[in-house]
């Protein structure tokens, strides 16, 4: 059992998994909602249960996503694709240890000009439909 929550704590979640390795996204939209690149695990939907929403909010971010936030302190934690049946989890908000690590990074062609790629992973300019769940030995 995993367990995270945003800044303030108005929102709060837990989560048996299985979970996914991190993911770095350095789209501009991620960069953009989050301060940086979006550092990301994912669970199955229905594996997710919020446990505290007094500050979810959840805002669309495209014809095909939308984005929960804290209302509360700003945090910016999940990210849902319709046709998915995942949701992703900034990696951040996980209560430590979270026993994952970090295994890839997309849209790296949209990187911010002021910091370098991480070393020894693999970079890609597209998203990888790869669901690679820790449990499942990736």
């Amino acid at each position: 059992m995993k367990t995270g929550r945003c800044e303030c704590g108005q929102v709060n979640y837990r989560s048996e998994g299985p979970w996914r390795d991190v993911i770095a996204c350095h789209c501009r939209a991620c960069r953009r909602t989050s301060g940086h690149f979006w550092a990301a695990t994912a669970v199955p939907t229905e594996a997710l249960e919020l446990t505290r929403v007094e500050g979810l909010q959840w805002f669309r971010a495209s014809k095909f996503a939308s984005r929960g936030f804290c209302t509360g302190c700003g945090a910016s934690l999940f990210y849902k694709h319709d046709d998915k049946d995942y949701i992703a989890i900034s990696a951040g908000s996980l209560d430590e240890p979270t026993g994952l690590n970090m295994v890839e990074e997309v849209f790296t062609h949209e990187k911010g000009d002021y910091y370098a790629l991480s070393e020894g992973i693999p970079h890609r300019e597209v998203w990888s439909e790869n669901w690679r769940s820790k449990d499942d030995g990736a």
